[in-house]
């Protein structure tokens, strides 16, 4: 009796839902869906290598992200600053708990890990140090991308510095900048990471 060939992957199209074999892909090709034209998949180029080294300089730069003080407020002569951790201190301090957990979660707990599972998995690419715990550490890795919300705190700065533009005198500060450079440091990781070319990787080397 022959034995039993291994299933064919495939690959459905997110408009139309029309289901085609995975191609085989270079760097820097791409497939299209023949029924609605919509991008199936890609393979990015230099992807390991790019997500790598942006996820080791956010790793890097969220050291003073956290720590540095964001902006400087002035107000009846009186200088205050903050970081990152300072707010999270001042929710805690004024019995805003939840709050204080869901920013520390979302702006400071999730984006390191999320940094440090690039990190991983990208480092055990490059050097080759592949197990078969590395599939079930990247599903779990790949669900982390919705709950990152770097973008919406940058964003709550932006209101919080207009608004107070008219009553206060404002200083940006060091760690506004460590924070914007730690924000596109982990957006570049996450976007430069392939996560057909692992995934597909991981199910060869490792999925009977």
């Amino acid at each position: 009796m022959n034995k039993t060939k291994k299933a064919k992957q495939l690959i459905a199209c997110q408009q139309c839902d029309a289901l085609y074999d995975t191609p085989m892909l270079k760097q820097g090709q791409s497939a299209k869906c023949t029924r609605c034209g919509s991008m199936l998949t890609e393979r990015k180029v230099d992807s390991i290598e790019r997500s790598f080294f942006w996820s080791l300089a956010g790793i890097i730069l969220s050291v003073p992200a956290i720590l540095l003080p964001i902006m400087g407020v002035t107000l009846v002569g009186q200088y205050h600053h903050a970081s990152l951790l300072d707010c999270i201190l001042a929710l805690i301090d004024r019995g805003f708990i939840m709050i204080a957990t869901l920013v520390f979660l979302f702006t400071l707990a999730i984006p390191v890990v999320r940094l440090l599972g690039a990190f991983y998995i990208t480092y055990s690419f490059k050097f080759n140090r592949l197990k078969p715990s590395l599939l079930y550490f990247f599903r779990a890795h790949h669900y982390l991308d919705n709950w990152a919300m770097l973008n919406v705190f940058m964003l709550g700065i932006v209101v919080s510095m207009y608004k107070l533009l008219d009553d206060t005198e404002l200083s940006v500060n060091m760690g506004l900048l460590a924070f914007i450079l730690w924000l596109i440091c982990s957006t570049m990781a996450s976007s430069a990471l392939d996560q057909d070319y692992i995934w597909q990787e991981l199910e060869n080397e490792f999925v009977d």
